[in-house]
């Protein structure tokens, strides 16, 4: 990942398709994360952490947008309100590589409100069609969009009906939609993930009334059954939190919803070749692998022992272990005759 300004992680060469996709998450998808999704599903559509214009105009281009080419189909989602600074960013995103460009006209934090985007933008709609248009003429990869059905105390379907045909006159056709209204006022962003309740009929009604756009429906899905169930009214649908927390489910997402052939490896394996990332990333980026080790902390969710093995991938006191070394111990912490040995920390399992 090292070299050139732009990095050659060329785009991948299938046809765009919005089927199954993960998330972006602040703080959760970083390209760590993404790699190991990938490493479970070779066909979904993977979003990076929301990216500002500010970051990429005034800061380190590189540790923003540099990825692994493993990780395509890859999306990057662009947070900004000015139509010439995002154009300047999707060119940029292309130039790394990146399949899609995504703004972010969802998020309520108060962060993202102070900034002026985010889902502040669903009130003005032209405003984003201006921005789509700067973006459109700036890059000839998919310029897309991430919103909500409502926002505060408007939650008249016309609302969104409106804000999405008005973009869409800019020329955006996949618009992925978060199937709860915005609160910017009154609610906390984590109250406002689990309040007002989720209405997946207001993103089939926009389905019907624009049935040549792609709809993709976020929001509250966890499992392969309810993203097939809403696949049979939409283009495709999009899980965050459940993906993040039980990562192993994506290892059936292939199967299920490209018709590919089933995932022939297992945690064993999955877990191997993230501690190979590990050395990896140390060698070249210099990155310690307790930042790669975070996200790996669902993929034995279910499993017996997997509490244990979570605990050695998460102790502080193991930090300054070589990777492979810690990988030995948390194999040990599966087995349930496990105990610690004189040669080995004294773990809190």
């Amino acid at each position: 990942m090292s070299g050139p300004a732009y990095p050659s992680t060329a785009a991948s060469s299938r046809a765009p398709d919005w089927r199954a996709c993960v998330a972006p998450m602040l703080d959760w998808s970083d390209r760590h994360c993404r790699f190991l999704h990938r490493l479970l599903t070779r066909r979904a559509r993977l979003y990076t952490e929301m990216v500002t214009t500010g970051a990429l105009l005034h800061g380190d281009v590189r540790r923003h947008l540099v990825f692994d080419a493993a990780e395509h189909p890859l999306a990057l989602q662009l947070g900004g309100s000015e139509p010439a600074e995002l154009a300047q960013c999707a060119r940029l995103g292309q130039q790394w590589g990146y399949d899609e460009i995504n703004l972010n006209c969802g998020c309520p934090s108060p962060r993202v409100q102070r900034g002026a985007f985010g889902a502040c933008l669903m009130a003005e709609p032209q405003r984003v069609a201006d921005c789509v248009r700067a973006m459109r003429a700036a890059v000839d990869i998919p310029v897309t969009v991430k919103h909500r059905i409502g926002l505060d105390q408007e939650q008249s379907y016309g609302f969104v009906r409106d804000f999405v045909g008005t973009v869409a006159e800019a020329g955006c056709t996949v618009f992925i939609v978060h199937a709860r209204s915005a609160w910017l006022q009154g609610l906390s962003p984590k109250e406002n993930r689990a309040l007002p309740p989720l209405r997946y009929e207001v993103v089939q009604q926009l389905k019907r009334d624009f049935p040549a756009l792609t709809l993709v429906l976020n929001g509250g899905l966890q499992t392969a059954q309810q993203m097939a169930e809403q696949l049979q009214h939409l283009d495709g649908v999009m899980i965050g939190r459940s993906a993040y927390h039980q990562p192993w489910d994506l290892s059936r997402w292939d199967e299920i919803f490209y018709a590919a052939a089933p995932f022939d490896s297992n945690r064993d394996a999955v877990e191997a070749a993230m501690v190979d990332y590990m050395e990896r990333e140390a060698l070249q980026e210099g990155t310690h692998w307790y930042a790669v080790a975070r996200h790996l902390l669902g993929l034995r969710h279910g499993q017996s022992g997997a509490r244990r093995w979570r605990q050695v991938w998460s102790d502080h006191r193991l930090k300054d272990l070589p990777p492979r070394h810690v990988w030995r111990l948390a194999q040990q912490a599966l087995q349930p005759t496990h105990a610690p040995t004189a040669s080995q920390p004294c773990l809190a399992i």
